[in-house]
C-alpha cells in the first residue's frame, strides 16, 4: 500500500490563476532583459561575434572562429540559432536584436514544459490529495492545474534565472533543453507522442549545447523510471525504453561526430573550489524555491520510500540531484545549478498543499517585505539620479560610473510605474481574507521578483548598459581616434573585444601586426599584456597616444597608439 498523501485540498482551493494574468507575467519576465538593451560584456558579445561570423561566410559552422579565436563556452546550436536568425530574417532589423528572438522562444519554451511537467505530475495516482469522508475534495485535473501554476509562479521566483536565462548564451540553450527532457519523463503516461518527440530534441539539444553527458544520465535516469514505475504502470514499457536509449544513442554519436564532449568534471577538492561562494550560491540562486521544495521532500518523504509508485517527487528529486552534482564539480556552478530549477519549482509546487495557514503567511510576509523594499530602494535611486534628490545614491552611481550621463524615456518609466501599480495591487489582494487558491503563497514571490527584473530592465538599464556594455570604452577610444580613421591594427584581443570594435564603430580591424596581406593602418589598439610582450624592435614603430580606461572599472584599460613617423 502506497502511504496516505499529506497533501489536503478542498475543491474551491484548486481555482486555476487566470491565463491572461499567466500569460502577461510571463509575457513581461521574457522581454524584459532581450529587448532594449545593449550586448553586454562577456558572454553575449562573445556569442553575438560567432554568430555573425556564421552567418557571413567567414567561419566554419561546425568549428567556429573569430579571427582565429576559438570560443571558450561549450556547444555549437547557440551558435547556430543566432546566425539563423541573422540570415532568415531582414537586414532591416538591428543585428544585436534578431539574434535575441530564439532564445526568447527558447525561454518561452521553459516556461512552458516546466508547467505541462508539472500539470502531469500532478495528475498521478500517488500525488493525488486526501479523499474528504464526504466530498468536496478537489478534482484531480483542477489540481493538477492549480499545482501546475504554482509550479511556474515558483520558477518565476528563482533569484537565479533572470539574468542567465536572458543571455544568447549556451547556458539558456541547456535549460530549455533539459525542461523538454523534464516534460518527456512526466508526459509519458498521458501525452506519449508528443512526450517522444519531446525526449528525442531535448537530448539531442542539450547534446549540441555542450553537454552531452548530462543529457546520457538524464536518459538513462529516464529509462529506468519507465521500466520501474508502477504506479500508474507505463503501457508499453519496453518500447519507451527502446525510444529512450535511442535518443542517448542518437545523443552520443553526435557528440562524437562533432567533438562535444566537453561537460568536463574536476576534483573541488584538489583544484581550489571557493566553498563558501559555493554555499551562498547555493542560499540565494533557487531562492525562494528552495525551502519550499525541502519542505516538500520532508512532507513527501514517506512517498520517497516507494519511488516506483511516486514520480512525481522520485523524477525531480533526480533531476535536481544530478544538476547539483554538476555544480559541485564542474567550474561553472551557476551555469549548472539552473539547470535544476525547473525540477526544484516542481517540488516547491507539491509543498504548496501542505501548507499550514501559519506557514504560508510566513512566507507572504517575509516576500512582501523583501521585495517592496527592493522596489523602493530602485525608485530611489532612479530619482536620485534623475533629480539629484537624495544626493548619495546619484554620488555613488557617479563614483561607480565615471562620465554617465542621465537620460529620461517615457515608455520605459511608463512601464515601471505599471509594474510597481500591479505590484500594490497583489499586495492588496494578498492581504484580503479571502484566498483560497494553493499557489496564494507563491503569488508575492513570483510578483516581487517580476516587479525587480522590471524596474531594473527599465529604471535602471541605462546604468547597466553603461556599466555592463562595451558601448563606453569603445566611444572612448573613439574619441582620441581621428575622424578619419578607417582601419586600426588591434593586438590581444579576444572575441568579445574584437565583435564590440565591429559593432560598435565602422573601423576595419586587422588583428596582430603582420603586415604581409599589404595593410597600412596607422593606428593600434592594444592590452596592456600584449603590448608588455611586443618585441622591442616592432614596438619602437609606434608611439603611444593614451592609454584609455573603462570608465566603470579604471584598472581595465587599453593602449591607442600610432605608428612612428
Amino acid at each position: 500500500m502506497n502511504p496516505p498523501s499529506p497533501a489536503i485540498v478542498a475543491h474551491n482551493a484548486a481555482r486555476s490563476l487566470p491565463r491572461w494574468i499567466m500569460l502577461l507575467l510571463c509575457t513581461i519576465y521574457i522581454l524584459a532583459g532581450f529587448v532594449g538593451r545593449e550586448p553586454w560584456r562577456d558572454v553575449d558579445m562573445t556569442a553575438f561575434g560567432y554568430m555573425q561570423a556564421m552567418a557571413q561566410g567567414e567561419s566554419s559552422w561546425l568549428q567556429p572562429q573569430l579571427d582565429g579565436l576559438v570560443p571558450s563556452a561549450p556547444g555549437l546550436l547557440q551558435y547556430w540559432l543566432g546566425a539563423w536568425a541573422l540570415q532568415w530574417l531582414p537586414a532591416a532589423m538591428p543585428a544585436d536584436l534578431v539574434v535575441r528572438l530564439p532564445f526568447i522562444f527558447l525561454l518561452a519554451l521553459t516556461l512552458l514544459c516546466t508547467w505541462r511537467a508539472v500539470f502531469n505530475l500532478a495528475r498521478s495516482p500517488g500525488a493525488q490529495p486526501v479523499a474528504f469522508a464526504f466530498g468536496g475534495e478537489a478534482s484531480p485535473t483542477d489540481y493538477a492545474r492549480a499545482l501546475a501554476d504554482g509550479g511556474l509562479l515558483a520558477l518565476l521566483a528563482c533569484l537565479g534565472l533572470a539574468q542567465l536565462s536572458h543571455e544568447t548564451s549556451h547556458t539558456l540553450v541547456q535549460l530549455s533543453a533539459v525542461s523538454a527532457i523534464f516534460f518527456a519523463a512526466a508526459s509519458m503516461w498521458w501525452q506519449p507522442k508528443l512526450s517522444a518527440v519531446a525526449a528525442l530534441l531535448g537530448t539531442l539539444a542539450l547534446t549540441l549545447a555542450g553537454a552531452p553527458s548530462m543529457a546520457a544520465v538524464l536518459g538513462t535516469g529516464t529509462t529506468a523510471m519507465a521500466l520501474c514505475i508502477q504506479t500508474p504502470k507505463l503501457p508499453q514499457r519496453y518500447s519507451w525504453t527502446a525510444w529512450w536509449l535511442l535518443s542517448i544513442g542518437v545523443a552520443a554519436a553526435t557528440a562524437s561526430a562533432l567533438g562535444l564532449w566537453e561537460y568536463r568534471l574536476i576534483n573541488p577538492w584538489v583544484q581550489g573550489k571557493d566553498w563558501q561562494s559555493l554555499a551562498r550560491l547555493l542560499m540565494w540562486f533557487s531562492w525562494p524555491a528552495w525551502p519550499l521544495s525541502l519542505w516538500a521532500m520532508w512532507r513527501w518523504r514517506w512517498q520517497l520510500q516507494r519511488p516506483a509508485h511516486n514520480p512525481h517527487v522520485a523524477w525531480p528529486l533526480w533531476l535536481w540531484a544530478t544538476a547539483l552534482f554538476c555544480t559541485i564539480f564542474t567550474q561553472d556552478g551557476d551555469r549548472a545549478l539552473i539547470l535544476a530549477l525547473p525540477a526544484i519549482a516542481a517540488l516547491a509546487a507539491f509543498a504548496l498543499p501542505t501548507f499550514k495557514r501559519s506557514l504560508a503567511a510566513l512566507i507572504d510576509w517575509l516576500t512582501l517585505f523583501f521585495f517592496s523594499i527592493s522596489a523602493i530602494t530602485m525608485w530611489v535611486v532612479w530619482i536620485s539620479v534623475q533629480t539629484g534628490f537624495p544626493a548619495k545614491p546619484a554620488e555613488n552611481v557617479q563614483r561607480l560610473a565615471i562620465g554617465f550621463e542621465p537620460s529620461f524615456a517615457l515608455f520605459p518609466f511608463l512601464v515601471a510605474l505599471a509594474a510597481t501599480a500591479a505590484w500594490l495591487l497583489l499586495v492588496a489582494w494578498r492581504t484580503r481574507r479571502h484566498r483560497a487558491a494553493i499557489w496564494k503563497s507563491l503569488a508575492v514571490p513570483a510578483g516581487g521578483t517580476v516587479l525587480g527584473w522590471v524596474l531594473l530592465m527599465t529604471l535602471w538599464l541605462p546604468m547597466l548598459d553603461y556599466g555592463r556594455s562595451y558601448a563606453p570604452h569603445v566611444n572612448a577610444v573613439v574619441q582620441v581616434m581621428p575622424k578619419h580613421v578607417q582601419c586600426v591594427h588591434t593586438l590581444g584581443f579576444n572575441a568579445a573585444l574584437t565583435t564590440a570594435f565591429r559593432f560598435h564603430t565602422p573601423w576595419k580591424l586587422e588583428s596582430g601586426l603582420n603586415t604581409a596581406t599589404g595593410t597600412t593602418c596607422n593606428w593600434l589598439i592594444a592590452t596592456p599584456a600584449a603590448w608588455s610582450a611586443m618585441d622591442s624592435a616592432i614596438a619602437a614603430q609606434w608611439q603611444l597616444v593614451e592609454q584609455v580606461a573603462r570608465p566603470t572599472d579604471r584598472r581595465d584599460h587599453l593602449l591607442v597608439l600610432r605608428r612612428a613617423p
